[in-house]
């Protein structure tokens, strides 16, 4: 393989040289430095750069007559310098590389707390077809999302659906069975129907916009699928945020699950974030998503939101009660919305609509 890269105005063909990158659109001064090298056989990408900016890592095979520019990662900036693999360049073909400044357009009115601005972006959603435990509905596709949101950094708490609704549906909450779990509020509500998780969104969206911390164009909902996927993804490529670990070896730093939850859930936020911040995306309890299950469409696809009708919802993320494949990045199942079970709750989005 012969790595290289490249500005959006100029390309090298130099590997393992660090090069200025920005946007061809306005020739912003926001820059940043895209260097290239090998790990394993495979290209390394180093992006290096202000914090908080985020970018659009692009491939091609050739840069003329006319490039196809393809989309390998998105990187936001959360440490100076962030390293990518390219997991599917292969030995002995030619690879040009640019990086892209996503316009930052985190709006000013909006007024939250405990949550992580996600920018606009394209990212490659699925698994490759020799990703380790893949399952036969996690083809892969280019999905563009052309709207930044604002997304949950954990998992809504018992306290916080309390606080909402009144209520608290959640099975590892006081003395169940004889077995006492406890009256933690910081444990993730579940036990819960997809109809009541959206009933939250739209009692705090009001109650929010009344206190003037809400614009009235602006939401809490559950996030679609693409949204969920992008956001525990973080830019990455891997089968888990935090790397490919095949054999599972570092899940337990970063996910209650099956060997390390000893069958019930746990206060959130106590295991290691994925690089945007978000916490336990791999695991205490799965995540109710917008949309209804359904196949991914074959194409590249903008902003989806899924089947327009379905018998199922969608739920991400991994949970105490399954073991390290359930917990991939890649992962997605279903439920009928009126089912409930201990081991599912969510995470809230902030959006326009």
């Amino acid at each position: 393989m012969k790595a290289r890269v490249s500005t959006p105005f100029s390309f090298l063909a130099l590997a393992g040289l660090a090069l200025l990158a920005f946007t061809p659109q306005s020739r912003s001064q926001t820059t940043a430095r895209l260097g290239a090298g090998f790990a394993g056989g495979l290209p390394q990408l180093s992006l290096t750069g202000p914090l908080g900016t985020s970018w659009a890592i692009q491939y091609s095979a050739a840069v003329a007559p006319a490039p196809l520019w393809l989309p390998l990662t998105n990187l936001t900036l959360f440490s100076s310098p962030t390293v990518v693999a390219d997991p599917s360049g292969l030995p002995g073909s030619a690879r040009f590389y640019r990086a892209m400044l996503l316009q930052n357009q985190m709006p000013t009115n909006v007024i939250v707390t405990n949550m992580v601005w996600m920018p606009p972006g394209t990212f490659i959603m699925g698994s490759p077809p020799d990703e380790v435990d893949r399952q036969p509905d996690e083809t892969q596709h280019i999905v563009t999302l052309t709207q930044g949101f604002f997304v949950g950094q954990r998992l809504v708490t018992q306290g916080e659906y309390f606080a909402v609704l009144g209520n608290n549906p959640s099975w590892f909450n006081g003395l169940r069975n004889g077995t006492n779990y406890g009256s933690d509020l910081q444990r993730p509500v579940e036990s819960l129907f997809w109809y009541s998780a959206a009933a939250y969104c739209a009692q705090l969206t009001q109650l929010e916009q009344q206190a003037g911390r809400l614009p009235t164009n602006w939401v809490y909902r559950l996030p679609t699928e693409a949204e969920w996927e992008y956001a525990c993804r973080a830019g990455t490529t891997t089968r888990f945020s935090y790397g490919d670990d095949p054999g599972y070896l570092n899940l337990a730093s970063y996910a209650w699950f099956f060997d390390n939850s000893a069958a019930v859930t746990h206060d959130v936020g106590l295991k290691l974030p994925n690089p945007a911040g978000l916490y336990d995306v791999h695991g205490d309890v799965y995540e109710w998503c917008q949309d209804y299950y359904g196949a991914y469409p074959d194409g590249a696809v903008t902003d989806p939101q899924g089947p327009a009708s379905g018998a199922t919802r969608v739920f991400r993320g991994g949970s105490w009660q399954y073991e390290g494949p359930a917990c991939r990045s890649a992962g997605r199942y279903q439920a009928e919305p009126a089912a409930k079970f201990n081991f599912l709750g969510f995470r809230v989005v902030v959006a326009p609509f």
